[in-house]
């Protein structure tokens, strides 16, 4: 069955019938009921906490619609325009604070990556260079809160969502530190525009006011979540909510229209990941029948028990994965099988989890599946292999990330423990 997703997914069937192929094929083998196929992927989606995946990509789309993403961008300029680098840090700075409400590597670039690419562009910055970061930053957004990935890696793994989403604050914040770090190496080399000065308190006042509701979204909702008030898809409700309030209330630029195509975009989005989670939970319970996760745990327990090696193997492992399936499916497919040996070997579920997610999202960026690399050259009409590139000096700050989420697990846990009140 393994090998049969691999061909039809290398012959280029697209992923869903990659995977309900050899699914289909193996109940009419083992001659089972066919009504098992529709049990099995109403079980995977009669799922409470997935209810919010749909609802945080209406909040990316709406956040569009509305325009939110220039008030972002305006107060990310003048807040951090001035550090060497310029509108690349501006660039990166504006990622984190539109992560906060979007949740999604994806929604980033669409939302940001055009007003970014052409601002960068008209201040004398190299396409490939703007695109580059562009795309870099984007996979904050899958890491901070909320976080799409984390809320299907905890739904099908059985890990708190509450503590991922918790334990990606650090973490996001980390990758954006490296990031800025080395766009100011590059710009000291490069000699990038930057703003002539530092702003005025006046000026920052200016600009944070109308970008303030934004900004404040992840706030509202780490609040929550820390003091227990929120579970996902009530953080997922409450975002929403708030979405529409500041969209007609305080920026007034939603329209009906924007409302409707807000909805049109995220029925079409949802539809095509949870047709992937429907169909890639009817293959991970034919593995669970066949006892891959058990011989898994075996053999790489075999290998070793320390939980730092396993994880090392793992990383090898992902970042492979990533270059041929996008986030959503390697997810649903490979981390249900990987989580039961590493938590066997003493590794925190919630650790795992941002490990897994992090060295996915690394794979948005690498050839050949790389989503976000076609997105962003898209975007910035220029060629993949330009954006490649340009991009190769930013997988170090990712690399250096991913090194210190993996040996270095109190970056995870250190938050979610923090609010159930353990040491």
């Amino acid at each position: 069955m393994v090998l049969a997703f691999v061909g039809l997914f290398l012959l280029g069937f697209p992923v869903v019938l990659a995977i309900a192929i050899p699914c289909l094929v193996y109940v009419f083998v083992k001659d089972l009921p066919i009504d098992l196929v529709a049990q099995r992927i109403l079980y995977a989606l009669d799922s409470f906490p997935l209810v919010a995946v749909p609802v945080f990509l209406f909040v990316g789309s709406l956040m569009t619609s509305a325009g939110i993403s220039a008030h972002i961008y305006r107060f990310a300029d003048t807040a951090v325009g001035r550090l060497p680098g310029g509108l690349a840090q501006v660039n990166i700075f504006g990622s984190l604070i539109f992560s906060g409400m979007s949740g999604s590597a994806l929604a980033d670039i669409g939302g940001l990556g055009r007003i970014e690419i052409d601002e960068m562009r008209k201040k004398g910055f190299q396409v490939p260079f703007s695109a580059a970061v562009t795309g870099s930053s984007a996979i904050i957004g899958p890491i901070f809160p909320p976080s799409i990935p984390l809320i299907i890696y905890g739904t099908v793994t059985g890990a708190s969502v509450i503590q991922l989403l918790l334990g990606g604050i650090l973490p996001g914040l980390l990758c954006t530190a490296m990031l800025m770090l080395m766009a100011a190496w590059l710009a000291r080399r490069g000699e990038f525009p930057r703003a002539e000065r530092w702003p005025t308190s006046s000026e920052l006042w200016r600009d944070f006011v109308p970008a303030a509701p934004a900004i404040f979204a992840p706030v509202i909702l780490t609040v929550g979540m820390l003091l227990g008030y929120f579970t996902p898809t009530e953080i997922a409700s409450v975002t929403v909510l708030y979405a529409i309030v500041i969209s007609s209330v305080f920026y007034r630029d939603l329209t009906w229209k924007g409302l409707v195509d807000a909805g049109y975009e995220t029925v079409r989005a949802s539809a095509a990941i949870l047709l992937i989670v429907s169909v890639a939970a009817l293959f991970g319970w034919i593995l669970a029948v066949e006892g891959v996760p058990q011989k898994l745990t075996s053999a790489m327990l075999a290998i070793s028990t320390n939980p730092y090696v396993l994880l090392f193997v793992v990383n090898l492992l992902l970042l492979l994965v990533g270059m041929f399936l996008d986030s959503t499916t390697a997810i649903l497919v490979v981390a249900p099988i990987i989580a039961k040996p590493l938590v066997a070997a003493g590794v925190d579920p919630v650790h795992l989890g941002m490990v897994v997610v992090f060295n996915l999202m690394i794979g948005l960026l690498t050839p050949p599946m790389g989503l976000a690399l076609y997105l962003v050259a898209d975007i910035a009409r220029i060629s993949v292999k330009d954006v490649l590139k340009a991009m190769i000096p930013f997988y170090l700050p990712l690399a250096v990330t991913l090194l210190m989420i993996t040996y270095m697990p109190w970056l995870t846990t250190w938050i979610p423990r923090l609010a159930v009140g353990r040491p």
